[in-house]
């Protein structure tokens, strides 16, 4: 069980993502998380009594700069949208390159263009192949109030984690598929590497659905 945080402050951010899509939300931070990173809540909707939750790790070149090698931006616009029309929240967590940071995580790229996969790349550096630790997003949920919610994620390590802090995660939601022909080895790793839940499109190989 995740130990106690509290939220810290609460400001209104008018969100624009993209030149066709606007929301409001508002932004939450809290103190006293396990890790002392400065996360994010963004309170999308009107939340229910089981809000819809996204867990997204930050992700500077995919969300910002709009990189090609990954699918977090168009994750990230498709969850802010989802949310707010069910209402719930997104967690943006500093969790770069899944917790390796981000001068690592393009070093990785850079094993990639040799032919590792993004699991193998980590390995190669002798770091982990996922780093990332749910503690922070389990309290947070917990400071405001969530005990159960419907999980927006293809991953089944966040629904585990999540369930271990006790919270109860009700239902998994599939995000969509955002395949190109620039990441489609990235997702394909994903399936093989760590049974996130999405099937590829046809016309770009082999991957079938993990469930």
């Amino acid at each position: 069980m995740a130990t106690a945080a509290e939220v810290r402050t609460r400001v209104r951010i008018p969100l624009r993502l993209g030149e066709d899509f606007e929301v409001d939300a508002e932004a939450v931070t809290f103190r006293g998380l396990t890790d002392g990173l400065e996360h994010l809540a963004f309170v999308l909707g009107e939340p229910g009594d089981v809000p819809l939750v996204r867990l997204h790790s930050e992700c500077l070149t995919g969300d910002v700069f709009g990189s090609a090698r990954c699918d977090c931006g168009p994750q990230l616009r498709e969850s802010v949208a989802r949310i707010s029309e069910a209402g719930g929240y997104l967690l943006y967590l500093r969790q770069e390159g899944r917790g390796i940071g981000l001068y690592n995580k393009l070093d990785a790229y850079a094993l990639q263009d040799s032919g590792l996969d993004t699991y193998a790349a980590n390995a190669a550096l002798g770091l982990p192949e996922d780093a990332r630790d749910y503690t922070a997003a389990a309290q947070m949920l917990l400071a405001l109030g969530v005990r159960k919610l419907d999980l927006l994620s293809n991953n089944p390590d966040k629904a585990a984690q999540l369930t271990a802090h006790g919270l109860e995660v009700h239902e998994r939601v599939r995000t969509g598929v955002f395949a190109t022909e620039t990441n489609v080895r990235y997702l394909r790793a994903k399936i093989e590497h760590t049974g996130h839940s999405l099937t590829l499109p046809k016309g770009f190989g082999h991957a079938g659905i993990a469930s």
